[in-house]
């Protein structure tokens, strides 16, 4: 391993997330959003100096490495918010199950009326899940796990972007409300988010991500055999 190449990758990765945080609040916008702005920083970087992904490659699996104790830290939010969490909890399942209805509703309808080949048709459908579920649900309905992956990740990107400012436009202000939403539609990327916002809006996210992806498992299959 090129220590030096592994290193710049990291310390490349936190500027550019740092970068996108500063230019965020001073800037907010969907285009500032740091999970956006990141990303399409550290690609124009890769790109422009003509470095390839092989050479970025030990760095990003350090950053995916990490992504393991940042999920177990989410405790910590959650126990610390667990009275409120508890006095919502029939309203908080209430928006997950219809979360996760609309979700899936919509893309198989969408994807039917655009005439989507059924491959591609399968793997939109685990779009809102977390990307290790996600990627199960999808050998488990024959789907292609590279499409799926790429709807993923996608769908959590453009969540995360538009999501704040959309239930900012509405209206929506309530801690719980963002969190649930966020959490719900975008999984991991919508639930850092939340958490950017606060420890509640994070901790019902966090939940939200994880309520999804199991609801999601159970209806899918079936409701796939329904619908082709």
């Amino acid at each position: 391993m090129n220590m030096p190449l592994v290193l710049s990758g990291v310390l490349l990765t936190v500027a550019a997330y740092a970068l996108s945080r500063a230019l965020a609040k001073r800037y907010p916008s969907p285009l500032t959003t740091p999970v956006f702005f990141s990303t399409a920083l550290i690609v124009l970087i890769l790109v422009t100096s003509g470095t390839p992904f092989s050479d970025y490659q030990a760095a990003k699996d350090i950053m995916v490495t990490l992504l393991g104790p940042a999920t177990v830290a989410l405790a910590v939010p959650i126990y610390k918010s667990r009275l409120v969490l508890a006095a919502n909890a029939l309203p908080a399942l209430a928006g997950i199950v219809a979360g996760v209805s609309s979700t899936l509703l919509v893309a198989l309808v969408l994807g039917a009326g655009l005439m989507l080949e059924p491959a591609v048709l399968l793997s939109m459908s685990v779009k809102s899940v977390t990307a290790p579920v996600a990627l199960e649900l999808a050998r488990i309905i024959n789907g292609n796990l590279t499409l799926a992956a790429t709807f993923v990740i996608a769908t959590g990107m453009i969540g995360t972007m538009l999501g704040p400012w959309l239930m900012d436009r509405s209206g929506i202000r309530h801690p719980l409300a963002r969190g649930l939403a966020l959490g719900t539609i975008s999984h991991g990327q919508g639930t850092a988010q939340a958490l950017s916002e606060g420890e509640l809006q994070g901790a019902i996210a966090g939940i939200s991500m994880g309520v999804a992806a199991v609801l999601t498992s159970v209806a899918l299959p079936p409701l796939l055999q329904q619908f082709l």
